[in-house]
Parts: structure tokens; sequence; C-alpha cells
């Protein structure tokens, strides 16, 4: 949506129009003019959704990116990313690893998690792509951050440069954006503090 005043508002009227009631909002991406939002909505019936996706269209600049039914007691990713941090501390180390893998499966909402370390496969939850096709684009983007505006949509990866693994997680159906790049990368610092070699 265009990054102005009134904007935001214009949408949860379009919302509110269809008895859709919104949750939760938080703001993936800005610049350029613009902000991609995400809107938890609760609507009183699914076959309400298409009304929904044409209202919010109809306002002038904005569009809807993608649609996810989510579950209606999901927790904010932020305070997830927390959580996830207190209960890799609070485990046993040895659970440490695994404890991790599902939090991030879990509130990063990506199909496939994998730990890699020196290129070797360690840990995985989900299907992956091919691990020598993983292995060699990280290897090759060693010079750049999880967090550069040239990461693809569909994958987000850190190194934990304290215990030599890196971690890398992909989805389908829905990009990726900044702010997810930066919850990502900060929880996988912590583990790394955390998760000894």
């Amino acid at each position: 949506m265009p990054d102005r005043p009134g904007a935001l508002g214009q949408v949860a009227s379009r919302i509110g129009a269809v008895r859709g009631d919104v949750l939760a909002i938080e703001i993936l991406e800005q610049g350029g003019g613009r902000a991609i939002d995400e809107l938890t909505v609760l609507l009183p019936d699914d076959d309400l959704l298409s009304l929904l996706t044409a209202e919010v269209d109809a306002v002038d600049g904005v569009s809807v990116e993608s649609i996810r039914i989510v579950d209606p007691d999901r927790t904010d990713a932020s305070l997830s990313a927390l959580a996830l941090g207190a209960a890799i501390a609070e485990c046993a180390a040895p659970e440490r690893l695994d404890v991790m893998l599902a939090g991030i499966q879990r509130f990063s909402e990506t199909d496939w998690v994998v730990v890699l370390r020196s290129g070797e496969l360690e840990a995985q939850l989900g299907e992956a792509p091919d691990l020598r096709w993983l292995g060699a684009f990280l290897a090759g983007s060693e010079h750049l951050d999880g967090l550069d505006d040239s990461a693809p949509s569909d994958l987000l990866w850190a190194n934990m440069t304290t215990s030599g693994r890196t971690v890398a997680a992909g989805r389908s159906g829905n990009p990726i954006h900044e702010r997810e790049r930066i919850r990502f990368s900060l929880l996988v610092r912590l583990a790394d503090a955390l998760i000894r070699p």
C-alpha cells in the first residue's frame, strides 16, 4: 500500500465493511513510498474471502500480495521468536538444536529448515531442496547476509559464527520480507550463543 497517512485506515474500513475484524498488523517492509503490511483478519464466514480481497484491492494504490489461512490462536511472530529464544535457553543443552529447528519452522511458517555444518547436513525438518544446490548457494552467498535486498523471496539463512553452522529455511507461496529476515537473523544469533559446538 502507499506509505501515506490514512492508507491503512482506508484498508481497515474496507475490511470492516465485510464484517472482518483486524486482529493484528505488522509492517513487513517500507521503502520507495510503499509499505507491505501483514494484517491478520478474522472473518465471520470463509465465503467472504473473495469479497474481502476485492474490497481491499479497490483502495487506491493498494493490492493484496497473498492470503494465508492461519490458526485463529496464532501467536504474534515477534512474541513467538522471543518465546523460542527462551525455550532454547531453558532446555537441556543436547536438545537446543532440535528446539531451535522446530521453533524456527513454526514462527517463520516455513516448509523446511536445515542446519549445515562444514557443508554437511546436521539437522533437518521438512523437505528441503537438493542439499548440493543449497550448499552451493549458501557458499556463493557468503559475501551477503540473509538481510540483503537481493536475497531470494523464498529463502532465509543466517550463519552461526560461534558454532560454525548455517541455518536455512524456505517457504513457497508467501514471499519472505525484510522484517522476517531481521527476526530470523536475530534469533539465530541468540541460538548461536546458546548452542555450543
